[in-house]
């Protein structure tokens, strides 16, 4: 299965989210790529949309490579046997910088505006799509750590096995597609799968 785009994908995965029309939801986005999925979802479920910004540590060999990733506040998941290859002090740099980027993201985004608090919410995280799942995970946690009633996870793709992974982890797990044999890239399954800007992730945030 294939997408048209990010749009075609929010559209999609919010038929699979009808039944949380009307409930006590609110729709988390990862930005930025997961900012016009969740969008579309938000219109639909008619509840408020707002970011849990989370930024990968890619391997220093190669940046496309998670490591891990981690949240503005510094709660952080890792491949341990990964990071013990890796210089400790270029992690910790690295680990500094992309808490420094996530808190700079949030301003820029949000323009000082408070996050919406996920406590006795139905919380739904929402990407484009999932491969290692290592920055959804780390969303995850974050927002378990604000006691929602329900945390639902919905992204357009994922592999096989890092569903079953999160099946496990969340109260509700949904892809619109589970690929037997996962392409490796996100962008595989997407026609059109351009690069989200700054000023479009704004847009989109500010578009009632």
């Amino acid at each position: 299965m294939r997408f048209r785009d990010r749009v075609d994908a929010g559209k999609r995965l919010a038929a699979l989210l009808a039944k949380y029309q009307g409930q006590n939801a609110v729709v988390y986005a990862l930005p930025r790529g997961g900012v016009p999925v969740g969008k579309e979802i938000a219109r639909k479920l008619h509840c408020p949309l707002d970011l849990v910004i989370i930024r990968k540590i890619g391997h220093p060999w190669n940046p496309e490579y998670a490591l891990g990733a981690v949240a503005e506040d510094g709660l952080l998941v890792v491949n341990e046997e990964e990071l013990a290859q890796v210089d400790r002090k270029w992690f910790e740099a690295e680990k500094a910088r992309q808490m420094a980027e996530a808190r700079r993201r949030r301003e820029l985004y949000l323009q000082g505006k408070e996050p919406i608090p996920a406590t006795g919410k139905i919380a739904i995280l929402v990407d484009d799509g999932i491969a290692t799942g290592s920055t959804m995970m780390v969303a995850v946690k974050k927002i378990k750590q604000e006691q929602p009633e329900k945390v639902v996870v919905a992204v357009a793709v994922s592999p096989k096995e890092t569903a079953q992974r999160f099946a496990r982890e969340v109260d509700e797990f949904m892809a619109v597609t589970i690929p037997e044999i996962f392409w490796g890239a996100i962008g595989y399954y997407y026609d059109d799968f351009s690069q989200i800007s700054d000023e479009e992730v704004m847009a989109l945030l500010k578009d009632p």
